[in-house]
């Protein structure tokens, strides 16, 4: 891999510590070893468990979490390691050993739900897609970053596609209605998730320019809007996600006392997200936060 950026992110359990990466590791799915011996089709598992305080491996399609023993502290070698992980990958160094999927292919289930839009169709699937929510408005910006989404935009009535950790949202024209088209959707997506090809290839652009460089220290959110984001996280992505979409924090103004969230997927020009955001979103932050909260705003993704 090249020009290959790790970041590092704290998590709420303080031994485990996630290194993210703006490049692409494995294809979706994710990994998970305990020792050594366990990961003997990861070269950087294993790698990374001759650290002497490694003891679990985690590893994703774009951040590779560890888990550490007792014996150090992460802020006294998470920096050494995200330079360790970063150097591995940038000499072009296998992450996993993926099994070849022309000799088997997975058992892959693909189902459809409508949603709140009409305009949207949200197929879900028994595989893991992303651990970072990919939003694509066009076959341009599809190609640069998801075959997937590039192979679904060759049906001319696909407008934007949002893929998400399990499932995939896709926005149509009003040129067909989703009964006409939503069975030949569904099978040319389980086709192609059970012949194993490449789902994401590269993180879209807006996300890797917010990469920070691994010797800075990561941006933290306190106080109001880090418990805005835990209360999203908590309540409100799960229901959204249910429905094929969701919501990412952008801001709070402290002055003004507003929120601002990012709509994706399903709600994303839903014509019920504003009555969502009203009764529910609102409502919700004002009695969680009470006296901290005027108004909520979206911004359509």
């Amino acid at each position: 891999m090249k020009n290959t950026k790790i970041t590092i992110q704290e998590t709420t359990n303080n031994t485990i510590i996630k290194f993210n990466s703006n490049q692409i590791l494995i294809n979706g799915g994710s990994y998970e070893f305990t020792n050594i011996d366990e990961a003997k089709n990861s070269p950087l598992a294993q790698q990374l468990f001759y650290l002497p305080f490694v003891k679990k491996v985690f590893i994703t399609a774009n951040f590779i979490a560890i888990q550490r023993f007792d014996i150090v502290e992460w802020i006294d070698v998470q920096y050494e390691v995200a330079e360790q992980i970063e150097a591995y990958l940038n000499d072009g160094n296998t992450v996993v050993e993926e099994e070849n999927s022309s000799t088997k292919k997975e058992a892959i289930e693909v189902y459809a739900e409508v949603t709140p839009n009409p305009s949207v169709m949200k197929f879900g699937t028994n595989k893991a897609l992303t651990q970072t929510d990919v939003e694509l408005k066009n076959i341009d910006e599809a190609s640069k970053s998801s075959p997937l989404a590039q192979a679904i935009f060759n049906f001319p009535f696909v407008k934007e596609v949002f893929i998400s950790d399990n499932y995939i949202s896709i926005t149509k024209y009003d040129m067909v209605e989703w009964n006409d088209v939503y069975g030949e959707v569904r099978t040319f997506i389980r086709e192609y998730l059970a012949a194993g090809k490449t789902i994401i290839k590269e993180l879209p652009t807006q996300t890797v320019s917010e990469t920070k460089k691994v010797v800075e220290p990561e941006i933290k959110l306190e106080g109001i809007s880090a418990q805005i984001v835990d209360i999203l996280d908590e309540y409100i992505k799960p229901a959204v996600a249910s429905d094929g979409g969701n919501i990412a924090f952008k801001a709070y103004d402290e002055k003004h006392k507003v929120v601002s969230v990012v709509l994706q997927g399903a709600c994303s020009g839903c014509p019920s997200s504003t009555a969502t955001l009203k009764n529910g979103i609102e409502n919700l932050l004002k009695e969680m936060l009470p006296n901290q909260i005027n108004e909520v705003v979206a911004i359509n993704g």
